[in-house]
């Protein structure tokens, strides 16, 4: 029996609670939806990342007028993907920050990514009429920028290649809280599509060398000590480590993409099938490791019709 496509039959709303991480740094943590958060300052406010539109977007500065009613004067973007991006227009007034390759790839495959996201994942994208156009970001930097606020430093840093060619943190060392955005899950599916596998688990690692205290990861509960920050990490490598190793030993005994998916199945749905999308992951990412096995190194973009023959090829 054919299996719904990606996570459209998901109709279970979720309800983003406030969490105070330290003094002044907020996230806005769903179940396993993508988290956001904002930090407060002398005189205004930074947020991180937007939600998927508009609509959505205006409940986390719902949140945000809960605490402090300073205006919001940066949002910071830490990938392109529109589920991250596309609520931005709801800070009217705010400068939008990403780095050099995330501004690649929203003008390489926004509109693509955009009609691709809100398919797979309609509930994510509730208002998804009001969203005015792509998000377009204002300041951009290469490997880092660093921003002053009031007494306090945000670092955004760009550490390499990961879960797509552009994913940057906003790291912040006096309170050592770290917003890893996707690069990081906390016992949810880990999506790597558009990732670069071997370069996201070296990525992770100079990650690691970061010694935060407490992170809000891409999905999942915000990890509130050392230990827990180090297990997210580390488990996030090892959903990683086991694709490419998995797909690797498939596609040397000659595997086409049907049979690789199936060994995939197979060995992580007993490690894995538990955690949150799960399911829909995962034809998206052994897709494209083995793309990369054949030497595809950047990601073929998705495309809504792509999606599709995909799901049809490995779920129907």
């Amino acid at each position: 029996m054919t299996k719904s496509f990606a996570s459209a039959a998901d109709n279970m709303q979720q309800t983003p609670q406030l969490v105070e991480l330290a003094s002044g740094v907020y996230g806005f943590i769903s179940d396993f939806d993508p988290n956001c958060g904002f930090v407060v300052g002398p005189d205004y406010v930074v947020a991180i990342d937007t939600r998927a539109t508009p609509a959505l977007a205006r409940e986390m500065l719902a949140a945000i007028r809960t605490v402090t009613d300073k205006p919001v004067r940066y949002v910071f973007l830490s990938h392109y993907h529109a589920v991250r991006v596309m609520g931005a227009s709801a800070f009217d007034g705010a400068a939008l920050i990403a780095s050099q390759a995330t501004l690649d790839l929203i003008t390489e495959r926004g509109p693509d990514d955009f009609e691709s996201e809100v398919r797979r994942f309609p509930r994510l994208f509730r208002g998804v009429e009001e969203i005015p156009g792509l998000t377009w970001p204002d300041l951009v930097f290469d490997q880092g920028l660093t921003l002053r606020l009031g007494d306090r430093d945000l670092h955004f840093r760009h550490l390499g290649r990961g879960h797509t060619a552009g994913d940057s943190i906003c790291w912040i060392p006096d309170c050592g809280v770290l917003f890893s955005g996707d690069l990081v899950e906390n016992r949810c599916g880990v999506y790597a599509g558009d990732g670069y596998v071997a370069d996201w688990i070296a990525t992770l690692e100079r990650l690691r060398h970061l010694p935060a205290t407490t992170m809000v990861p891409g999905r999942g509960a915000a990890l509130r000590s050392r230990e827990a920050v180090e297990d997210a990490i580390t488990a996030t490598q090892g959903f990683l480590t086991i694709l490419r190793d998995v797909i690797a030993n498939a596609h040397a005994q000659g595997a086409d993409l049907k049979a690789c998916f199936n060994a995939a199945e197979r060995v992580m749905t007993p490690l894995y099938g538990a955690w949150p999308v799960f399911a829909h992951v995962l034809p998206f990412d052994v897709a494209r490791m083995l793309e990369q096995l054949q030497g595809g190194e950047h990601p073929t973009p998705w495309t809504a019709e792509r999606d599709q023959a995909l799901w049809t090829l490995l779920r129907g």
